[in-house]
């Protein structure tokens, strides 16, 4: 009996054994399945490049941008048109370099020994009221916010502990004047009202200490641990990053953030991000949507993104007056331009230091949702058509391509000319439903080159009213001569052709 339990006992273990290695070697197997499944992006362009922009940002087509800051306080550009030096959030770079308007205007109203962090005291935000704001931007039919958690002056609108660590100062909103998470309570705020939140931050920072000491110190201690610590405690549904152009990708390492953004970050399925990342950036990754600033935008085969400000700067400028203001009517119109090409249009704000919208800004949003209440069916969830514009005859203007500072007015651009060729209409489409967007009223309307469907419906978007269409030859008419006064907007009214495509 011995001999064979000894027999059993040898033969139980050996069988034990075996089972155990099986099972060891199934768990390493799921093991490794599972990290490669969790490491689905690699830290090169070739990985993080078969990533896809979250459908909802070509979906919502419009937000708010906010600059905000220390730079509030002086709030001071010089008003030139269709170039950066009207851009009032770069005030202390301009002081730096001595650039005459900034140096004179300073040197006049605070003196030569006033320094610009001394500006701080006055960013006391102490009328900042984030309900109000989030109701302002839900009203004006925006469907995503842009915060500035910080410009390239460092100063961070949430309790940043690399902040006041490599600036050797109180350089946050939370342990600064203002003593309040301004971040934070914005960004409730706007999730509240059932708006996306995302955040506007700068990669370099002009006059860090640690910037300018060591860049390499500068990337590993500052900006990844507090690009990181925003991204976690906040949860952006966007990011859009800038003030790379210093240094190119791989110093920044933003290949390996990204990997980090899109793999273990809280936001890694939802959050979108632009395309700014290093000097060897813009433009060339399709995982990151492309940016036109005061530009004029690009084509519908990418995706992409023109941001403006009302005015000629981002941070409010004092120094504005209201015809460098865009009127309400503008901003509308290049808005529907923007669509129609494929892209979102993100409209910058600049509160004031006190923390107050400017009435006139507040104005302007409140026309552009008061449009959108009654046509952002031509809007919302659309893509661009096979073209976008139809012209009128005659000489068109020349698009040379730029898409930075390019003195591109999409309001001339509509306006009837002798000789030269305007737009008659805009287009957008949805399944198979074709929006033409009119600049103004016309009696009859003629779509150059369309088939008619059977069943095409033509009504006005803005009041369901339906109005006759038909096939002349290979294009098609709509009849609206027979609309009586008030029957129809006098300009920007949407026309809905139902089953048309």
């Amino acid at each position: 009996m011995t001999s064979i339990y000894f027999y059993l006992s040898i033969n139980a273990t050996v069988t034990i054994t075996a089972c155990c290695m099986k099972l060891t070697t199934l768990l390493f197997a799921f093991f490794a399945c599972f990290c490669a499944k969790a490491q689905k992006y690699e830290s090169n362009w070739s990985s993080l490049n078969t990533r896809k922009i979250p459908g909802w940002f070509h979906q919502d087509k419009f937000g708010i941008f906010i600059h905000w800051g220390v730079y509030s306080v002086p709030s001071y550009a010089p008003v030139i048109q269709n170039s950066g030096l009207s851009y009032a959030e770069w005030y202390w770079f301009r002081l730096n370099e001595k650039q005459k308007d900034f140096s004179a205007f300073h040197d006049k109203n605070y003196g030569s020994n006033f320094t610009y962090p001394q500006f701080e005291s006055n960013f006391k935000a102490e009328l900042f009221d984030p309900k109000q704001w989030a109701e302002v931007f839900k009203q004006s039919g925006a469907r995503y916010v842009v915060l500035t958690s910080k410009h390239h002056e460092g100063y961070t609108l949430w309790n940043s502990a690399e902040a006041d660590r490599d600036w050797g100062r109180p350089w946050n909103a939370v342990t600064g004047t203002p003593k309040r998470d301004l971040l934070g309570d914005l960004t409730e705020a706007v999730r509240a009202e059932g708006l996306k939140m995302g955040y506007y931050y700068s990669l370099y920072e002009w006059f860090n200490p640690l910037w300018k000491q060591d860049k390499k110190r500068y990337v590993e201690e500052h900006m990844w641990p507090q690009f990181k610590d925003l991204v976690t405690k906040y949860k952006p549904s966007v990011i859009f990053s800038d003030g790379e152009w210093d240094l190119p990708d791989t110093a920044w390492r933003s290949p390996a953030l990204l990997a980090w953004l899109y793999n273990e970050s809280p936001v890694k399925d939802e959050v979108v991000v632009n395309d700014r990342w290093g000097g060897n950036t813009r433009g060339h990754n399709p995982s990151t949507y492309m940016t036109s600033e005061y530009g004029s935008g690009m084509d519908a085969n990418v995706i992409w993104e023109e941001n403006r400000g009302i005015g000629h700067s981002y941070g409010y400028n004092r120094n504005e007056n209201l015809q460098d203001y865009k009127s309400g009517k503008d901003l509308i119109l290049q808005l529907i331009d923007v669509v129609s090409r494929g892209g979102n249009l993100l409209l910058d704000i600049g509160p004031t230091a006190d923390g107050r919208i400017p009435v006139i800004m507040q104005q302007r949003l409140t026309e552009i949702g008061n449009w959108l209440k009654q046509n952002g069916e031509a809007i919302y969830n659309t893509s661009a058509w096979k073209q976008s514009y139809q012209w009128s005859e005659g000489k068109r203007p020349e698009n040379k391509g730029a898409n930075y500072m390019a003195n591109y007015d999409i309001a001339k651009m509509v306006q009837p000319q002798t000789n030269n060729a305007y737009i008659q209409s805009f287009f957008t489409k949805k399944g198979k439903d074709l929006f033409c967007i009119l600049p103004r009223y016309v009696s009859q309307l003629r779509l150059k080159s369309l088939k008619l469907a059977s069943n095409t419906r033509a009504q006005i978007l803005s009041n369901g009213r339906t109005v006759p269409v038909k096939a002349v030859g290979s294009d098609v008419v709509i009849d609206l001569s027979g609309l009586k006064p008030g029957e129809a907007p006098a300009e920007l009214f949407v026309i809905k052709l139902q089953n048309a495509l």
